[in-house]
């Protein structure tokens, strides 16, 4: 049998340690998936249900295993459907490969069925970016694309028309005018030194010890340097605030953890940002600017991976360039350990409060069921290496303040795209990535609708995750959005009929049930973990419950109130969760 050139593709993305490319088939990519097949051994193929779902897999593949995620997709639509999924990736900085087919190189050019040109579309998005003309480009290009992505922690793309992709592997059929051959490379990345420079390095300690108040931020650019950024934190005894993607940095029952900051943060998050006089930020971006020191009122020491970052949102004193773990660990010695307690000791006492506060919204007899309920039953059920995905929109307000990263606990979400719908594709790929674990989405009625058929994905790969449905029929977080804007909410209800989840669990032989009760809601998430295979529990949540900020605004209070008196169609109903949140709290 004659080998093509999809089968070079496919042996060179094996040789990467690729070992899955979720996709799904198409007359544009019928030769890749001939490669794919003579090659099952060797790389497994997902199917999905739509290439959205797919470039979502590939994202939390690399989120959750450090290596490249690969998403495949046919020429026209189906690459097109692959884009929101792959900005998830470009935001977030992780490293994926999108593979897409194209009409044959005969056509292109004539307005063919289905022309669109990927690579064009795909500008924006990626970091490299190839249509292959000629089966000689293989495989030295794909080790330029996967080393690019690693590198600039990004997309990259590659582009086969049909012709080129059933080629013969060794046809090279143009004559050759350069003084080149074609690329000749190997599956190899070399990270670059981690450690920062010695000065840098020296100068963030002279600002570090000289803090009286130091606080620590804290990012996903973290998530590997748990240990280090607790030695530090106790070395200067600094509160340390974790940004939602960077959640699992250290346990939330750390004595030095305040939780977050922003819309979905803390008080004492938001008190202590306000309150330091030195700020260190480790591997994170944090885009709300307003949530951050103003500038000159604290002193600021960064450490980054890219070197386009320090600097970015807030003038940083002192910038290093470098990875989290190797720079705190190069960093620490340097420190002095500072002997007053009392700035630490403030904000263990603020975090005791608020953790007592958002335990007591996790009432078991409201009625409708609070959300803060439900995904308080998710945190006590759940194992202690369990694997949260979660949705965007309210629910990431409640696992920001009730899913407790405890032991080895992770915590993914699309971070900094927000994007609705990416909590189910999630969990698939986290699973496959980590069989013996526990992998729990926890999704929005908005999100899962949008792309609820990976669900029977699920269940045809047998895969045991359980989904929690958090049900208020609504878009909720637009809902409250409108609202502190000033405006009465608008177009962000569902209505009826009313929504019924679960039936779509059964239908494709998984665990579904329905919860309107909250005296059911503890047993039925401990029998959806319990199940062997995919499992969904669709939990209708009151759906007037507001996420408050951490620390509301007199400008946010003043358009709350401006909302409610150009008619907020469903005012009492909230006033009425806002009063049950204060008597729970009161402890009445």
């Amino acid at each position: 049998m004659t080998e093509i050139a999809s089968e070079v593709l496919v042996r060179r993305l094996s040789d990467w340690g690729v070992d899955t490319v979720f996709g799904m088939p198409g007359d544009g990519i019928n030769g890749i998936m001939e490669g794919l097949r003579r090659h099952s051994d060797r790389v497994r193929f997902v199917l999905v249900r739509h290439e959205e779902a797919a470039a979502f897999m590939a994202a939390a593949h690399a989120k959750a295993t450090g290596r490249v995620g690969v998403c495949l997709a046919t020429s026209g639509p189906g690459g097109i459907h692959l884009l929101n999924g792959l900005y998830d990736a470009k935001l977030d900085h992780q490293p994926v490969l999108a593979i897409t087919g194209m009409q044959e190189t005969s056509v292109l050019g004539t307005g063919y069925q289905q022309e669109v040109h990927l690579d064009r579309a795909f500008e924006d998005v990626t970091e490299y970016n190839l249509v292959v003309d000629n089966p000689a480009q293989l495989p030295g290009v794909v080790d330029i694309a996967i080393r690019t992505a690693y590198a600039r922690r990004g997309v990259a793309h590659l582009c086969l028309p049909n012709d080129v992709q059933v080629a013969p592997a060794d046809a090279d059929p143009y004559q050759h005018v350069a003084p080149a051959r074609p690329p000749a490379s190997a599956p190899v990345y070399l990270p670059p030194p981690g450690v920062p420079r010695e000065q840098d390095l020296t100068a963030a300690a002279e600002v570090l010890n000289a803090a009286r108040r130091p606080a620590i931020l804290a990012g996903a650019g973290a998530l590997h340097a748990r240990a280090e950024v607790l030695a530090v934190a106790e070395t200067l005894g600094a509160p340390v605030i974790k940004t939602l993607p960077g959640k699992a940095v250290i346990p939330d029952d750390s004595p030095y953890a305040v939780g977050g900051i922003g819309l979905l943060g803390t008080r004492p998050g938001e008190e202590l940002v306000e309150d330091c006089d030195t700020l260190l930020m480790v591997g994170t971006n944090f885009p709300y600017t307003k949530h951050l020191p103003a500038p000159g009122k604290a002193r600021v020491v960064q450490i980054d991976a890219d070197p386009a970052r320090a600097g970015l949102r807030v003038p940083t004193e002192v910038p290093m360039v470098g990875d989290a773990k190797e720079g705190l660990a190069a960093l620490l010695p340097l420190l002095r350990r500072a002997e007053d307690r009392s700035h630490l000791g403030k904000y263990q006492k603020a975090m005791a409060k608020w953790r007592d506060n958002m335990t007591a919204l996790e009432d078991p007899r409201r009625t409708p069921i609070a959300p803060q309920y439900l995904i308080g039953c998710v945190d006590r059920a759940a194992a202690d290496d369990a694997i949260l995905t979660c949705d965007s929109g309210t629910i990431a307000t409640w696992a920001a303040r009730h899913w407790t990263i405890r032991g080895d606990r992770e915590f993914y979400l699309s971070g900094n795209l927000a994007s609705m719908a990416p909590g189910l594709p999630y969990a698939i790929a986290a699973q496959l990535a980590h069989p013996g674990r526990q992998v729990i989405a926890f999704i929005g009625d908005g999100g899962f609708a949008m792309l609820m058929a990976e669900f029977l994905t699920a269940a045809r790969l047998g895969l045991p995750i359980t989904v929690v449905v958090n049900n208020n029929d609504s878009l909720g977080q637009i809902l409250w959005e409108q609202m502190v804007l000033g405006f009465p909410e608008h177009g962000v209800r569902f209505g009826t009929p009313a929504s019924d989840f679960s039936a779509w669990a059964r239908s494709c032989g998984g665990y579904g049930r329905k919860v309107t009760d909250p005296a059911d809601v503890d047993e039925a998430v401990r029998q959806a973990l319990a199940h062997p295979g995919p499992a969904l529990v669709d939990v209708d949540v009151d759906p007037n419950e507001p996420p408050m900020p951490g620390k509301v605004s007199r400008d946010q209070a003043v358009k709350f109130a401006e909302a409610f008196l150009k008619g907020q169609p469903h005012k009492a109903a909230i006033a009425t969760t806002l009063f049950k949140d204060r008597i729970s709290q009161l402890g009445w």
